[in-house]
């Protein structure tokens, strides 16, 4: 069997990080994961071929070549998927889908043959047994959740790696936490499952002997989720792992308990990890209740956001608009928060309800739901018809946007950052790559840019007070004018 696995493209979001990529010639932040490791559960005499069109053109011999066409996706790429998929099925190909986009909307793909949903471990071997046999059906569910020590390692072979900026790695999946807007624990449960430590040493070390160098992303939904078992065994093998080595930052996703434990992160910051992102969602304490984002309450949350900080790692902070219990003084409650805490890196969007959410069932009920979400957590849509006036929350929120990302607002919260945050223990080598952006910075931020005279302030102070900080200085810069160009497109 000759097997075409297809990655739509995305559009030009907030983690896209398109803008900046231009920097360092770089095609896509992160790979298809998904598709990655479905290619090693399917059997290895067959044919495989990648195509992600963020880094590449799809061709009519690609799909010529092919027996099946296999998409996988993400809700914020359903234009082009539905595009690609009725471009392969006018080329009379059969075609099997699966992913989060499909798991949540397979009604609304009616070219596509077969739906392999939920976790592939469990639902692929049912379509592949069910083919050998000619008895395939159309859709493969399952409420079972798979063991992931049955996951094999991605095949990165079928990538060219130099088109991306970060490899992304899974350790475990599910969250223990039961947000009423996350769909991770509609999707993956609440019980977080790992692989073994082990397991993840040895898609490293396939990725290193790829010549793999630069950093890599866990994307756990809750990289902390058991706690015990990163303490005490997947962190000490990945310090060792990191030994004799040029050094690999890790950056990830937690909730913000992190900050309660300091040996966890002394631990995460000796394995190499420098960033870390955390769904803070809003500093209102009235909006925590609503949402039963336990783990964030009761707490002084600039605190705990400085405490990481202090710690050696960058948070990376998710807030959300729009929840019944704001008023209208959310927009400058979000602003002070983000102020305060140093977060450069600050997703802030619409409240939205995906599919299978608490939130959406609830919405549902209330007669308060407009259809699906478009996925895309920072482009001021919202499915829900919110308790503010839409006209008023759309306003604030544009005008929150343009006011983080301006020049000055925005610098100010990178020196805050850098006055704060503990320099990192593991850097990661420069290639010909970022020293070429380091001179574009200085070209396009430094000389041409609107944010020259914070740019040089920032460039300066990082060089005379933290200078092992400059590289992150330097990519904050990068960053900030991506940041600024999607601010302005709002």
């Amino acid at each position: 069997m000759n097997i075409l696995m297809i990655y739509p493209e995305f559009p030009d979001t907030f983690w896209s990080f398109k803008h900046a990529l231009k920097f360092i010639d770089k095609k896509a932040s992160n790979p298809p994961l998904g598709l990655l490791t479905i290619a090693a559960m399917l059997p290895a005499d067959w044919s495989k071929r990648l195509v992600d069109t963020n880094v590449q053109t799809l061709k009519d011999t690609d799909i010529a070549w092919a027996d099946w066409v296999l998409f996988s996706a993400m809700v914020v790429q359903r234009d082009s998927t539905h595009e690609l998929i009725a471009r392969c099925k006018a080329a009379g190909k059969t075609i099997l889908a699966g992913g989060p986009l499909f798991t949540s909307e397979y009604e609304d793909f009616p070219l596509v043959d077969h739906f392999i949903l939920n976790e592939g471990e469990i639902t692929l071997p049912m379509f592949l047994a069910d083919w050998k046999k000619c008895q395939t059906q159309r859709v493969y569910q399952t409420s079972e959740f798979a063991d992931m020590s049955s996951t094999p390692t991605p095949m990165w072979e079928l990538l060219n790696l130099k088109k991306y900026a970060t490899m992304s790695l899974q350790f475990s999946r599910g969250c223990p936490f039961d947000c009423e807007f996350c769909n991770v624990t509609a999707l993956l449960g609440h019980r977080p499952r790992t692989k073994s430590a082990q397991q993840l040493i040895t898609e490293l070390d396939h990725l290193y002997a790829l010549g793999w160098r630069d950093s890599i992303f866990l994307v756990d939904d809750n990289f902390i989720g058991n706690k015990k078992l990163i303490k005490e065994e997947l962190l000490p093998a990945l310090i060792e792992w990191q030994k004799g080595k040029n050094g690999l930052p890790f950056n990830t996703e937690a909730s913000i308990n992190l900050a309660d434990d300091p040996q966890l992160m002394d631990l995460m910051v000796k394995a190499g990890f420098n960033t870390v992102f955390v769904g803070i969602e809003t500093p209102n304490e009235d909006s925590l209740i609503e949402c039963n984002k336990k783990q964030n309450r009761n707490r002084d949350l600039v605190e705990s956001v400085k405490k990481i900080q202090r710690a050696g790692m960058i948070v990376q902070g998710g807030f959300i608009v729009g929840f019944d219990s704001d008023s209208e003084q959310i927009f400058e409650q979000q602003a002070n928060f983000i102020r305060k805490a140093g977060i450069t890196t600050a997703m802030i969007g619409l409240l939205q309800a995906p599919a299978g959410t608490r939130l959406y069932k609830r919405l549902i009920g209330e007669g308060r739901l407009l259809g699906e979400m478009t996925g895309d957590n920072a482009d001021g849509s919202t499915n829900i018809i919110p308790h503010l006036d839409i006209q008023f929350l759309k306003a604030g929120y544009i005008k929150l946007i343009k006011q983080l990302y301006q020049p000055k607002e925005y610098y100010t919260r990178c020196l805050t950052l850098l006055k704060t945050i503990k320099a990192p223990e593991i850097h990661r080598s420069l290639d010909l790559s970022y020293i070429l952006a380091f001179f574009r910075s200085i070209y396009l931020l430094g000389i041409k840019g609107v944010e020259r005279v914070d740019y040089w302030k920032l460039f300066f102070w990082t060089l005379r007070y933290k200078p092992r900080l400059f590289p992150q200085a330097i990519t904050m810069a990068i960053y900030g004018y991506h940041f600024r160009t999607l601010a302005d497109r709002i």
